[in-house]
């Protein structure tokens, strides 16, 4: 059944937490393309969540996070873009994308790319999080459908000072975003 993912290309808008942990599951199970975008470069205080080492400190994520991907899977294609998104290049950089998974930090960026990619690419499906930060309540964390947006998270726990984004949940609900996006390429494309 993994055989029919191995053509098949996921684009990864933001290389933090969500992104580079949801990245590294997809590349584990042999997707064949990953379009990775990302601005920004790691730091110290990533790594409490994010799929990178102490070493790569520095970097941009998008070139830290293809040399991850590549000790994990060197058949798996990379695509990278070091740049920031908008509703502009969006389209451009994703339209050969099967599934689009949404992993930035800020509401604004998130509800910004779900309403391009639903209004600019009415065939594509995309997978947001929403609701990770903080520890515990591991029945809490779920996935909602909305026609071709799924959410997946708590819908509740959002970053503060006093609830910060720590690598548990972090990762949780990345890998049910890399299960969400394998459960639409077998089962609904």
């Amino acid at each position: 059944m993994l055989h029919k993912i191995q053509n098949k290309a996921i684009g990864i808008a933001g290389c933090g937490g969500l992104g580079s942990n949801c990245a590294i599951a997809l590349a584990r199970i042999g997707i064949g393309k990953l379009i990775i975008v990302d601005f920004d470069i790691i730091e110290q205080s990533n790594l409490n969540r994010q799929y990178y080492f102490i070493d790569q400190i520095g970097e941009p994520k998008v070139d830290a996070l293809e040399y991850n991907i590549r000790r994990v899977n060197k058949d798996v294609k990379v695509e990278k873009h070091h740049l920031k998104l908008d509703s502009v290049n969006i389209p451009e950089i994703f339209k050969n994308c099967d599934v689009i998974v949404e992993a930035f930090d800020h509401a604004a960026m998130k509800q910004m790319i779900i309403e391009t990619v639903l209004s600019e690419m009415p065939d594509k499906y995309i997978v947001s999080g929403s609701g990770m930060a903080g520890w515990g309540n591991n029945n809490d964390i779920k996935t909602i459908q909305y026609d071709k947006l799924f959410i997946c998270g708590d819908m509740i726990s959002e970053i503060s000072e006093t609830l910060k984004p720590l690598a548990p949940r972090v990762g949780v609900v990345a890998n049910m975003q890399a299960n969400q996006v394998l459960d639409i390429l077998i089962n609904l494309m």
